[in-house]
């Protein structure tokens, strides 16, 4: 697994009018290829009288999956830059969509070309490209006298934490980078005098700063 990744935050669309066309453009965060075709057809159900539904995605740990389509405008002009927005922006697991909206005027294939660029900028700044950090779940259970020294020590650390859970005894849930999950598990047992019991879960993604 990666220790991190640039994505998307969530859907999104902007429109942006270029020499009377109009152009919509959508994002979408994907898992697998199957999301990116289902997103891709909602929005060519959605915008069916549209003159054109171009689209791209990138999707994989090393963008494995690279695929694009230029729906009917001259080869090149629409999908590819698209997809070069994509790779120069470093996101992935992204699907793009820029529906254009013909308003009369030839734009040319180097006005295609930047239009379909525009797009698809505008789609990444609705969705909002955020950085993804693997962090290691790690469950430290403590007495309760332990509670306000080792919450003061985390803050301190800047260590993420998540829910606590309070019974007979205070669990912790801590999210330590995953490369530095095996320093902060050492380091919590040290600071509790091996008092803690500290237990590994799993592996996740989270937003950075969330």
């Amino acid at each position: 697994m990666l220790e991190q990744y640039r994505t998307v935050r969530s859907s999104g669309s902007k429109e942006v009018v270029i020499r009377k066309s109009r152009f919509i453009g959508y994002v979408m965060p994907v898992e697998n290829e199957e999301e990116a075709l289902l997103f891709i057809e909602d929005i060519k159900k959605k915008h069916r009288d549209a003159t054109h539904n171009c689209s791209a995605y990138v999707i994989g740990e090393r963008d494995e999956i690279q695929r694009q389509s230029d729906d009917g405008e001259p080869s090149g002009t629409a999908g590819k830059p698209i997809l070069e927005v994509i790779r120069n922006q470093g996101v992935k697991n992204v699907a793009i969509v820029v529906t254009r909206y013909f308003g009369g005027i030839m734009l040319g294939a180097g006005g295609l070309i930047r239009a379909y660029t525009d797009g698809a900028v505008l789609a990444l700044e609705a969705g909002e490209v955020i950085t993804r950090v693997l962090r290691r779940e790690v469950f430290v259970e403590i007495d309760y006298t332990w509670l306000g020294k080792v919450e003061n020590e985390l803050r301190g650390r800047g260590i993420q934490t998540g829910e606590t859970l309070f019974t007979d005894k205070v669990t912790l849930l801590c999210l330590p980078r995953n490369d530095e999950g095996d320093a902060f598990m050492a380091w919590i047992t040290d600071l509790t005098q091996g008092q803690a019991l500290v237990t590994e879960g799993r592996r996740i993604y989270y937003s950075e700063g969330d």
